[in-house]
């Protein structure tokens, strides 16, 4: 791949000394710069629809009821057609009653089958409610094992296996029942018919829970619409909401690319991964809803400097550079920019224009207090990426404590998920981004989750080009075990962070469940993406499927 030669410092090498990356080119070209729009408004006829649907789904959410389970049912259909954001406070009320009447003291009261508990309890736990597992010790035998029985329940058997992924620190039981589903639904999968044979594959490979929201709308709407049970006015708001929101989408990727085009990073950077579009999806992912249409314009602006900058460390600039520029950003100061190489002076500008871009508007919401957070942020994450620079430049192998402690920073969850809140509105108090920048538990969950998946499938191609010793190699080194065997600790503690995540999300919280929600999301988008390789860094495979899915096929109406 051509490098951008530097003049401007005589002792950084020469582009054939570089740790030069052979990144693919982006596979989107200009396609989303037809979208590009001054306006954002969208079409009125169809907003009128769905705003007449939204008043029959709700009667029927809000209707006096003896079957509390049927309601569970109405409620778990909404929340993965994608439509559930328009009904929060009616399905908390519905859920908070539903908690008050049929469970005592953490234990479900009510009596029915394997499927239906299962729901019921993985929906209260979706909300924030403290329900125990112990309603399904009822479906074991007498040696205090999961019934075999329950192998010809598949319904009922994938309800548990989905249940199990709401687990928390201290739950065998669900342990347990994650490995007899996994297992027996596993063996079972070709013996079923074709349309229950692709749900259970599909959700063994992608447990609902750490899905991402808009991919389990898309699948879903289509598996909702072929049960005979269906009701036809939730499907169809579920289908002409999502296409809305796809509108909306395109036009905000559109204005992004614009801006990208513009800022022209391709053809002046061309080390770097040029992957605008997958940034944008990373962020919607992150928050869907319309209301957060200029936080997501914040957030990926950030992202995607962010990964030039994370490029520029691991893939291109010399340490002298290195250095410099992490001065730079210590000081904060466009005056000095000059101090800077060529490439480099394009990088900062464009942070620090970004930067001045949020204090307008948060000058225009007086919430001027958001912007000391974020500088302080991006400079731990660039002290992260020198540090690692470093490693490299030295030939150094940290310990697996020290190397977490840097790349758990490097990898820039807790300043994407701080950047998240700055466009939050009000909500986002000052006791917010406090909480956020002390490392709370949550953060560091979804940093650490962030580190290993990345960990587990990035390292092949890293070391080809001569990169940061990985945390496999840290593993191996410090406790003299196999590749595999780091690969298997790596998971371990992915199942952890899960678990820390998990626990975080449930009431009373340490700050309101919108907050929380960012750092689940942005862990799910791990989860998904980077299951089975960088997904970001190679985008042709799943990247470009989930983003296609998302926003350029709409819904069969």
């Amino acid at each position: 791949m051509a490098a951008v030669a530097d003049s401007s410092n005589p002792d950084a090498k020469s582009d054939l000394q570089r740790n030069l990356a052979d990144f693919h080119p982006t596979v989107w070209g200009e396609y989303f710069l037809q979208y590009a729009s001054e306006s954002m408004e969208l079409d009125k006829n169809i907003a009128a629809r769905i705003d007449t649907l939204k008043d029959e789904v709700r009667k029927m959410l809000v209707s006096k009821t003896d079957k509390p389970l049927a309601k569970v049912n109405l409620i778990d259909s909404i929340c993965r057609l994608g439509v559930s954001y328009h009904f929060e406070h009616e399905i908390d009320d519905i859920l908070q009653d539903i908690h008050k009447c049929y469970v005592e003291n953490g234990e479900i009261t009510l009596e029915d089958n394997l499927y239906s508990l299962a729901v019921l309890f993985r929906v209260l736990r979706q909300q924030g409610f403290h329900v125990f597992p112990n309603v399904f010790n009822k479906f074991k035998d007498e040696q205090r094992n999961f019934n075999e029985n329950l192998i010809t329940d598949v319904e009922g058997m994938l309800s548990l296996y989905e249940a199990s992924h709401m687990m928390i620190h201290g739950e065998e039981i669900l342990e347990e029942a994650l490995s007899f589903t996994s297992t027996h639904l596993e063996s079972i999968a070709t013996e079923l018919s074709p349309f229950l044979a692709t749900q259970v594959k599909y959700s063994l490979r992608q447990a609902l829970h750490k899905n991402l929201p808009r991919l389990e709308s898309r699948r879903y709407i289509s598996i909702y619409e072929q049960d005979s049970s269906h009701d036809e006015i939730l499907l169809t708001l579920a289908k002409l909401d999502f296409n809305f929101l796809q509108s909306l989408y395109q036009k905000e990727f559109g204005n992004i690319c614009k801006w990208w085009k513009e800022l022209n990073f391709a053809n002046k950077l061309p080390y770097a991964r040029d992957r605008i579009i997958e940034c944008s999806f990373w962020i919607l992912t992150t928050f869907f809803e319309p209301k957060y249409s200029q936080a997501r314009k914040f957030m990926t602006k950030t992202i995607s400097i962010l990964s030039v900058i994370d490029d520029t460390y691991d893939a291109y600039g010399t340490i002298d550079e290195l250095d410099l520029f992490t001065k730079a950003i210590e000081r904060w100061d466009i005056r000095i920019v000059d101090d800077l190489p060529d490439y480099m002076k394009i990088l900062y500008t464009t942070l620090l224009t970004v930067y001045e871009e949020i204090e307008q508007e948060m000058s225009k919401e007086g919430r001027t207090y958001t912007l000391g957070y974020y500088k302080k942020e991006v400079k731990k994450a660039v002290q992260a990426f020198i540090t690692e620079a470093r490693w490299l430049n030295e030939k150094y192998t940290p310990t697996t404590e020290e190397y977490m402690r840097i790349a758990t920073k490097s990898c820039c969850y807790t300043l994407l998920i701080l950047t998240s809140y700055i466009g939050m509105g009000e909500t986002a108090t000052e006791n917010i981004f406090n909480w956020i920048t002390n490392e709370p538990k949550i953060a560091n969950a979804a940093a650490n989750l962030c580190r290993l998946m990345d960990e587990i499938v990035s390292g092949e191609f890293e070391q080809k080009r001569g990169h940061v010793c990985s945390l496999l190699d840290c593993y191996m080194k410090q406790y003299g075990i196999s590749r595999e065997a780091a690969i298997l600790e790596c998971q371990k503690r992915s199942a952890i962070a899960w678990k820390d995540i998990n626990e975080e999300c449930l009431r009373p919280t340490k700050v309101p469940m919108p907050f929380l929600t960012r750092a689940l999301n942005l862990s799910r988008f791990m989860d998904v993406i980077y299951k089975d390789e960088d997904g970001y860094t190679n985008s042709k495979g799943l990247m470009k499927t989930s983003i296609k899915a998302v926003l350029i096929d709409p819904v069969p109406i």
